[in-house]
This record gives structure tokens, sequence and C-alpha cells, in this order.
């Protein structure tokens, strides 16, 4: 497979990971985000068309437990990401705390906070490409059918961010023009 494919795929799964573990994360009870008032508010609706594509899947007793198994290894390790997180942040607090910043120590607990997170990411998106390739053809198209609409509107989105940046932006440096 040549390495832009390889890329393609790469990308495919770590988005199908992730829009999946949008809906999952939020159906946990821990407020995630779309909690209301959240940053990605938007997601709640996202939570609504996976449980809608879900139940369109008609998921045989095995796929609904490779559903269950990705949706348990991505809560696992949300968890142990968050802990890792809180681990780091007192860390570095504790370093702070020195006369002198120790700032090998500051790089090496960021290298492996990173590599943890990063392992953990691949086994998440793992489960999810279990679950995925366990599918028949038409439920990867009802996958993929919203997956490509999720990312349309993702898009529609960020335009609208950096359309806001760049009027914000135009904004703010009007008045050092006129001085």
């Amino acid at each position: 497979m040549s390495t832009k494919m390889s890329r393609f795929v790469a990308v495919a799964a770590a988005s199908l990971a992730i829009s999946l573990g949008a809906y999952a994360a939020q159906s946990d009870g821990q407020g995630g985000p779309g909690a209301p008032g959240g940053w990605h508010q938007h997601h709640g609706q996202f939570k609504e068309e996976m449980a809608r594509l879900h139940s369109q899947l008609n998921l045989s007793p095995d796929q609904e437990k490779q559903w269950q198994a990705a949706l348990d290894t991505m809560k696992q390790n949300r968890e142990a990401m968050h802990a890792s997180h809180k681990q780091m942040h007192d860390q570095m607090k504790a370093l702070q705390q020195q006369p002198i910043l120790d700032l090998n120590a500051l790089h090496d607990m960021h290298q492996k906070a990173e590599e943890q997170n990063h392992q953990l990411r691949e086994q998440t998106s793992a489960a999810w490409l279990t679950f995925y390739n366990g599918l028949n053809d038409q439920q990867k198209t009802l996958v993929s059918t919203a997956l490509k609409k999720h990312w349309a509107m993702m898009e529609a989105r960020h335009e609208k961010m950096r359309d806001r940046w760049q009027h914000h932006k135009g904004a703010a440096s009007a008045p050092a023009e006129n001085q």
C-alpha cells in the first residue's frame, strides 16, 4: 500500500474512532464535549445522529459486542488519559516549586505522557476499526454516509470560525491603523 493511501486509511480510522467516540463519550453521563454550555455543544446533535445510525445498522449480536467493546475501550482509555493529564499537571506544579526549573524532567514527563496517550488512541482506533471491519457493505455505507455528513458539518463550522477570526482580526487592527 502506498504511503499516501496508508495515511488516508489512518486518518479515516482516526476519524471513525473520534466520530463514534464522540457519541459514546457523551452517553457516559460525564458531561463530555456535548455538555450544555460546552464549546462542542453541536456534538449533542451528532450524538442523536449516532444513536439513530446505531439503530439503523441492525447489528448482529457479534457486531453489538464489538460496538460495546469499542465503547468500553474508548471510555477506559479516555479516563486513563484524563488521569495521566491530572498526574502531569500535579507533577508540573511540583516542578514549579523548585528554584531552578528542571526542563529535562519536564520534557521527559511530556514525552512519556504523549507516548502513553498515543498508545491509548491507537487502542481506541483499533477497537473501532475492529467494529467497522465486522460490518457488511450496507452497514459500512450507512456509517460512511454519516461520517461524510459529519465531516461536512465540521468543515462548515471551521469555515465559519475562520471567517469570524478574519473579521475579528480585521476589526482589531482597524483602530491601530487610524492612529
